[in-house]
């Protein structure tokens, strides 16, 4: 029974040891970081007015089947 408490007491003791441990390290806990700002000059508003005039829309092309294509149609 005295072995058992033991163990159990060194357990805890080394567990607390080794959080401590950590805590000096500072390896532990991760910190968030903040988000940067960014200038002014790199927003989405400045750069709106630099790109370039925008591409029309393409033309939809028809896809013509071919023979194999309508045959394949008409046997399923």
């Amino acid at each position: 029974m005295a072995d058992l408490v033991k163990e159990l007491v060194s357990g805890v003791v080394d567990s607390v040891l080794k959080e401590i441990l950590k805590k000096t390290t500072g390896r532990a806990t991760t910190k968030r970081r903040r988000r940067k700002t960014r200038p002014a000059a790199t927003t989405t508003t400045a750069r709106k007015t630099i790109s370039a005039k925008p591409k029309p829309p393409r033309k939809q092309v028809s896809k013509r089947r071919t023979a194999a294509g309508r045959s394949r149609q008409r046997r399923s």
